[in-house]
């Protein structure tokens, strides 16, 4: 078990990397929240929230990868429109989409926790298959160049 003075010292050594990163994460949520108003979507269905503090704070963890954004947002939301579409929208239905889709996401090497409350909105909220579209296609693809940007320039 590390000692707290090497703690403390990594810390003090990467404090530039963690204040880019927090940096990062509130001008990430801060654009989501526009976009979400411009296009009079409620932020309350807007599953990207965590999204942005894996892809921006842990960019090196595997849900933080782009394979994991990408494909776990919409291997999520197509499972939780499927869901909805066979079995309509409550707590069962909205149980069981949620579980698909991690066991998807296991499969497709795709596993990125925030996806996970994609069907659970999706199957609550009764959403349309557009939702596929806009928000979570529009969002992952903006949220992954994004990403590639800020740290690039890292």
């Amino acid at each position: 078990m590390p000692e707290k003075a090497s703690i403390l010292e990594n810390a003090i050594a990467n404090w530039k990397t963690y204040c880019w990163r927090a940096l990062g994460g509130a001008i990430g949520i801060y654009g989501m929240q526009l976009l979400a108003e411009m296009g009079h979507f409620p932020i309350a269905l807007v599953p990207f929230a965590t999204s942005v503090v894996n892809v921006i704070g842990l960019p090196d963890a595997p849900p933080g990868q782009p394979r994991a954004l990408i494909g776990g947002h919409l291997i999520s939301t197509v499972i939780g429109l499927s869901v909805l579409s066979m079995f309509g929208s409550g707590a069962t239905a909205a149980a069981l989409a949620v579980g698909l889709a991690i066991a998807a996401m296991h499969l497709t090497r795709t596993m990125h926790p925030p996806a996970g409350i994609n069907p659970l909105i999706i199957v609550t909220s009764a959403l349309p298959w557009s939702f596929l579209l806009m928000p979570v296609l529009v969002g992952v693809i903006l949220l992954t160049a994004f990403a590639y940007i800020w740290h690039g320039i890292e």
